[in-house]
């Protein structure tokens, strides 16, 4: 018989293993994506420090549009990386967080190269 399995604590064991290898230093943060239904989230995270150095929502009030979609997904990228290179910082690392590199997230992670992120 057949187990039914919770998506997201495969999703979360997934991204316990990613984040055994994946460490944001001070030199080269950590580029982290959450993404529920409704929104995308992105952050830029020093985790020797333990702070946010940039983060970008779709959930913001100045949001250009909705994260449920790639076109919202893009608008964070591309926000996010301006904020980071605004900060100093040029390169990431990227953290998926657990999901397929595929549709929102691909997005995200283009939108944020193409806007001068490098990772």
């Amino acid at each position: 018989m057949r187990r039914v399995t919770d998506k997201n604590a495969r999703r979360v064991r997934i991204h316990t293993r990613i984040r055994e290898r994946v460490k944001g230093l001070p030199e080269r943060p950590r580029l982290a994506v959450f993404r529920s239904l409704k929104h995308i989230y992105a952050q830029v995270i020093d985790d020797r420090g333990g702070r946010t150095l940039a983060a970008a929502s779709s959930n913001e009030k100045n949001a250009a549009s909705s994260g449920g979609n790639v076109a919202g997904a893009k608008a964070i990228g591309k926000l996010v990386a301006e904020r980071a290179i605004a900060q100093g910082i040029k390169q990431v690392v990227f953290d998926r967080g657990g999901y397929l590199y595929h549709g929102r997230i691909k997005a995200l992670a283009e939108a944020a190269r193409e806007a001068g992120l490098e990772f």
